[in-house]
């Protein structure tokens, strides 16, 4: 696989990336079918174009913040180069904890359930980040050591593990089972957004230990360490929230 030019077309003299449009509409879709989806978890569905609102900014500002962090060498000589995100730079997993964060209290906010609007956007995050990790395919980056596997990424005539492909086909396959569960097994709140915890995890772990640009905590990769402690953390809220519902079916059938 060879990636085209990563200058998706030129308006008005700037060039748009793909890296952003790939990511835009990862959001779009995952938005879309949020809202038509929000009535099964209780929520209204406006409330997902509010929190829409929100999310986009948080996810690129955590995403953005996570990596200029764990990459500062990169950016010390330069602080306006922070800013200048067109070209890559954005780490999920800083993203994420910043949009579960401020999604706390915008749905206090809005006096919506936290747990069960972290139960719905679980099912389409991983679908929005398979869309979106094609945007390191045409930047060239994000992706593994070198190979001669016939699915390798060619960048500059040597051929890599492209761990993008790994990723997205993975988050996508996540998709398609957590909408499955949803729709058909769910039985309390917290279910989801803990199954999505502990799949993307899983998945992350492995995948990062190919990749040859991973962000470091010392000589541990970053995605490492924080991949299992997601998975631990989403196994004890799996239980807990377990727990809950069958301590609420046991009083109401007193």
């Amino acid at each position: 696989m060879i990636a085209p030019d990563r200058v998706a077309f030129t308006l008005f003299g700037l060039d748009v990336m793909w890296y952003g449009l790939l990511i835009g509409f990862g959001f779009l879709l995952a938005t879309l079918i949020s809202y038509k989806r929000a009535p099964k978890h209780g929520i209204e569905p406006d409330f997902i174009l509010d929190l829409i609102i929100w999310m986009i900014p948080s996810a690129i500002i955590g995403a953005r913040a996570y990596y200029v962090i764990f990459s500062w060498d990169e950016f010390s000589g330069n602080l306006m180069k922070i800013f200048d995100v067109r070209g890559g730079g954005l780490a999920v997993h800083g993203g994420l904890i910043l949009c579960f964060f401020v999604g706390y209290f915008v749905c206090r906010h809005y006096k919506q359930s936290y747990i069960a609007t972290a139960d719905l956007a679980a099912v389409v995050i991983p679908l929005a980040q398979a869309i979106g990790r094609w945007g390191n395919f045409f930047n060239e980056e994000a992706h593994g050591g070198p190979t001669d596997l016939p699915w390798a990424q060619i960048i500059d005539g040597v051929g890599y593990h492209p761990t993008f492909l790994y990723e997205s086909i993975w988050c996508f396959l996540v998709f398609l089972f957590l909408l499955w569960f949803d729709n058909h097994r769910r039985s309390f709140n917290g279910q989801i957004i803990s199954l999505y915890m502990m799949l993307y995890s899983v998945e992350r772990f492995f995948v990062e230990g190919l990749r040859t640009d991973s962000l470091m905590i010392g000589p541990l990769r970053q995605a490492q360490v924080i991949s299992l402690c997601i998975i631990a953390a989403g196994l004890v809220l799996y239980f807990v929230m377990k727990k809950k519902q069958e301590e609420k079916i046991d009083k109401e059938n007193i």
